[in-house]
């Protein structure tokens, strides 16, 4: 089969970052299902692992989003059938879905929405699997209309991420959503995703808060950048709150958070399969609630620019739009040549 990926970690981006390469086809057994993977997203941890992590055995194939068909089950398989329509995000410590073929564990898989072209499903599992679990898990908000009205800001939430957060917290909960962008046409894709309330976090928050009539947040999700709006947090989260990260500061002085008796939450999706976790079945249970919310129009997919053909050339742009941290929404590539 055909995959991407690299044998040399390249923390700076060049047109040799990544090569094709040509692998034996995997073979599904147990849990595992054999995908044909259609279409795929690029995420910062693609960029990431690039930079950062030798491969293991001469080569590493990266990627953790993909839209696909099952073509094989393994023999403990009993969620999907040769034939389904699947999307998923992956695991980790496994090959990536920059390839032809792919094995994955069923428990994290779900069957795609039947609304959404294989482009538009891809742009989904692995932001959705992250903001699900953030909101639904960690921080352990309720999914009602009905409960005392609380308030969040999320931060850096025009990305991938943070465009399906709001999303999820709009529709299934009953939180005022804030969410700050710094470009006009980052806030209005924000607006367009009905958030309630748009600052620009390349300014003081707290002004704009009070500015905005706007009461101390229950709860801030800080996406991006965290070590540098830590004082920003501090400042507009209400005390005994809760904050949830996804990023990996440089730094973090937790003691800043004692004072308002504020709860720290990190949010990784490859916990559960990294660790082959009890509950590692959830992934599968979500994607399939994620699934009939968008069929039903409830939540939309957040796919931001289709890049063409899965390839080399398409891969780097990928990485270093990336990189530039000007990505809206989720960058999608679809087909191989």
């Amino acid at each position: 089969m055909k995959a991407f990926g690299y044998t040399t970690a390249t923390p700076t981006l060049s047109d040799s970052s990544l090569q094709a390469i040509e692998l034996a086809d995997p073979v599904a057994t147990g849990h595992d299902i054999l995908v044909a993977v259609e279409a795929i997203s690029v995420n910062p941890v693609d960029t990431k692992i690039r930079a950062n992590v030798s491969p293991d055995n001469g080569y590493k194939v990266i990627g953790w989003d993909a839209v696909g068909t099952v073509k094989a089950v393994g023999d403990k398989v009993s969620l999907f059938n040769v034939g389904d329509r699947v999307f998923y995000a992956g695991d980790l410590t496994r090959q990536g879905s920059n390839a032809e073929l792919q094995l994955v564990d069923e428990r994290i898989v779900g069957l795609a929405p039947t609304s959404l072209s294989n482009s538009e499903a891809a742009a989904l599992p692995l932001t959705s699997i992250t903001a699900w679990e953030l909101l639904f898990d960690r921080l352990q908000i309720e999914k009602s209309q009905n409960n005392k009205p609380t308030s969040v800001l999320v931060i850096g939430a025009a990305g991938g991420v943070g465009s399906i957060l709001v999303q999820l917290a709009k529709q299934l909960t009953n939180l005022t959503v804030v969410g700050t962008a710094a470009r006009e046409e980052s806030a209005n894709w924000l607006k367009g995703l009905g958030v309630d309330h748009v600052l620009d976090h390349s300014k003081n928050l707290n002004e704009q808060r009070l500015a905005a009539d706007l009461n101390e947040f229950d709860y801030v999700v800080s996406l991006t950048h965290t070590d540098q709006h830590l004082d920003s947090i501090m400042e507009v989260i209400k005390p005994q709150g809760k904050l949830a990260l996804i990023d990996d500061p440089a730094s973090f002085d937790i003691l800043k958070l004692k004072r308002k008796s504020i709860s720290l939450h990190w949010e990784f999706m490859y916990t559960r399969s990294m660790f082959q976790t009890e509950d590692m079945i959830a992934q599968h249970q979500l994607l399939s609630e994620l699934a009939t919310l968008v069929d039903n129009g409830t939540i939309k997919t957040t796919l931001g620019e289709h890049l063409g053909k899965i390839n080399v050339a398409n891969l780097i742009k990928a990485h270093g739009i990336l990189e530039s941290h000007k990505a809206r929404g989720k960058l999608v590539l679809e087909g191989f040549e």
